[in-house]
């Protein structure tokens, strides 16, 4: 990388909250009984986003009559992309590019607008404008007033990881000065749900944590569909950034299967080297997991992790197991932790880790994200 790519600021939403004190304070219990407050169930385990916060992205939603159609979705990247422009001091109007991604995209609306369609032969007006993917950025681009480029995408789960390494390329190039980039996500509707039930990974714990994300002697298979968005503001070489992107890695696996990545998850092999660069191995302090939740997913990834470092085995981390999988945007989510264990200087483990020590600085953390595809990404966040 010719710069190191400046996080100016990050904002998201999620079933934790919203704001960085609530966040803080989510990671650092691991009891069990903070952590089924994110956790509901339906038909199945799901994790939503807490009652407040709906309430206020419905006021966000009925603030102008051109919002009340939109999917959550779309309401859920507005408001991240609102509150991380203004932390970073950007301008509406200014040229801020945008990308920013979602796995399924438009789901509550797509379903609703189907079943309509399926009962009664026909469909509304605005059910094809307002379940476009790329509807999601491009109402941001509209909400911010944006002269910037507008992406939007879907790489399945690694979405999000895949919006920032555009942002890093139009940045690199001198093409665009400023960029927002994340994933957005509502997945928690009864079709998706199936979906996951269907390919027979989805949690049924009955006793203790919903989701034994970076449990590696879990019996069953445990992933839990969680909602939210988030976004970083992105520039070059600024020096009151909150953090840096230093290296970007990404590879795609040869599968075998098209919902698996190999058993040693060569592509996650592949994409930690390319962002590590000439980085020792000794100097990454901890690395937030993908780790959805499967026997097959954390296990795989945590071979790649051991052939790649060996004996400097980093710390290990994920926070599916407090927040569930929310697809296009769990990769921001994972920076956001990341981030946060880089400020706070506190590493932040999961209940099935071993006891550690943390006896140095915190200074850099990879982050990896990885989709149905095998298309694999990491990032090495550094201070």
């Amino acid at each position: 990388m010719k710069h190191r790519i400046s996080i100016t600021a990050i904002a998201t939403v999620s079933p934790l909250g919203s704001t960085r004190e609530i966040i803080r304070k989510a990671y650092t219990s691991h009891a069990l009984t903070m952590q089924r407050q994110c956790f509901g169930e339906k038909e199945y385990w799901v994790a939503p986003l807490p009652e407040e916060e709906q309430k206020r992205l419905d006021q966000l939603r009925h603030s102008d009559a051109k919002y009340k159609n939109l999917d959550p979705t779309v309401i859920m990247a507005l408001d991240v992309s609102r509150r991380v422009v203004a932390q970073a001091g950007w301008q509406a109007g200014d040229a801020i590019g945008i990308n920013i991604g979602s796995s399924r995209g438009a789901t509550h609306l797509l379903e609703q607008y189907h079943h309509e369609f399926i009962t009664t032969g026909s469909t509304a007006t605005l059910s094809s404008p307002t379940t476009t993917l790329g509807n999601v950025s491009s109402w941001v681009a509209h909400d911010l007033k944006s002269a910037g480029p507008e992406i939007s995408h879907s790489i399945t789960c690694s979405t999000a990881l895949h919006a920032v390494l555009n942002a890093v390329a139009w940045l690199e190039s001198g093409m665009a000065d400023q960029f927002i980039a994340g994933g957005s996500e509502a997945p928690l509707t009864a079709f998706t749900l199936a979906q996951m039930n269907a390919i027979k990974i989805y949690s049924r714990e009955t006793d203790g944590f919903p989701c034994r994300a970076m449990d590696l002697n879990k019996i069953r298979n445990t992933m839990v569909l969680g909602e939210g968005a988030g976004v970083v503001a992105l520039e070059r070489d600024n020096p009151n950034a909150i953090a840096y992107i230093t290296g970007v890695g990404f590879a795609t696996d040869n599968l075998e299967h098209t919902i698996s990545i190999s058993e040693d998850a060569v592509c996650f092999q592949k994409s930690m080297k390319m962002a590590l660069g000439d980085l020792p191995l000794s100097e990454v302090d901890a690395i937030v997991m993908h780790a959805p939740g499967t026997i097959k997913g954390d296990l795989s990834e945590y071979k790649a992790v051991q052939k790649v470092f060996g004996e400097s085995m980093p710390l290990l981390t994920t926070n599916k197991w407090k927040i569930g999988h929310t697809f296009g945007s769990s990769g921001l989510l994972s920076i956001e932790l990341a981030v946060l264990m880089l400020q706070e200087q506190t590493f932040f483990g999961t209940p099935f880790s071993e006891s550690f020590t943390l006896n140095k600085p915190i200074k850099n953390v990879l982050v990896n994200a990885v989709g149905f595809g095998g298309n694999a990404v990491t990032l090495l966040i550094s201070l």
